[in-house]
């Protein structure tokens, strides 16, 4: 709990930061230019086809398993072939999201994200989609994921959807300590994350070279959590 507390006392510093700055505003015009590579290889977040990642934790107080897939498909968007991305989180004995997210990684090695087709299950069968967007459409913008040489200090907009997706991080930290059912590590990328749409929400998520996303946990708002316990990389 003090860590918990400490971890949200700094993000709340650091957002307060970023908009003094003028981070949040320029980083939602961030295009890129220099052309595309043809698969994902980032070692911060690797996206070979045929790669998955399993992750256990807690959502909207449901116990859940996401299981994350780079799959073989592409999807056009503003011109580039994206990789689809599956995702799909189960609970309680059914699916409670399953979603469709497009990567690509531009020639310097930067990871960008081009949208997302999601699909959130009700209880009774309800389908909300509202969390879909696509780069290219309504004014929407890619966003950078994960630059190709991340650094404490970078501010990125993650996806740019203004009223429906606007998800940003800052990197705080190149040598974070830490260990998931899967792995251990000294040397995580460490980001915390927020949204102007959900405020009081703060998330930090860990990254190992070589893996990818490990774990994700609420550092403010309603609790939440998810650690890889298992990863398959394709050849």
């Amino acid at each position: 709990m003090m860590r918990r507390t400490r971890l949200a006392a700094v993000a709340v510093a650091v957002i307060a930061t970023c908009a003094a700055v003028g981070l949040t505003a320029s980083t939602g015009h961030a295009q890129p230019t220099r052309g595309w590579a043809r698969t994902i290889t980032n070692p911060y977040l690797p996206l070979t086809p045929g790669s998955v990642w399993v992750y256990q934790g807690m959502k909207d107080g449901v116990r859940q398993t996401d299981v994350v897939r780079a799959t073989a498909r592409t999807k056009t968007i503003l011109g580039v072939a994206t990789t689809v991305v599956s995702d799909v989180a189960t609970g309680g004995g059914r699916t409670l999201e399953a979603t469709n997210d497009y990567y690509a990684q531009d020639a310097a090695g930067n990871v960008w994200y081009f949208g997302e087709q999601t699909k959130a299950y009700g209880p009774n069968g309800q389908v909300d989609t509202s969390g879909s967007w696509q780069a290219g459409r309504a004014g929407a913008r890619p966003g950078i994921f994960m630059t190709a040489h991340p650094a404490v200090g970078d501010a990125h907009r993650q996806e740019y959807a203004r009223g429906n997706a606007e998800d940003q991080y800052w990197l705080v930290d190149m040598h974070a300590q830490v260990s998931v059912p899967f792995a251990s590590s000294d040397r995580a990328a460490l980001t915390i994350e927020w949204s102007r749409l959900e405020p009081g929400v703060i998330d930090e998520k860990a990254y190992i070279p070589g893996i990818g996303a490990v774990r994700e946990i609420a550092v403010q708002g309603p609790p939440e959590s998810a650690r890889l316990v298992r990863y398959h990389r394709a050849p």
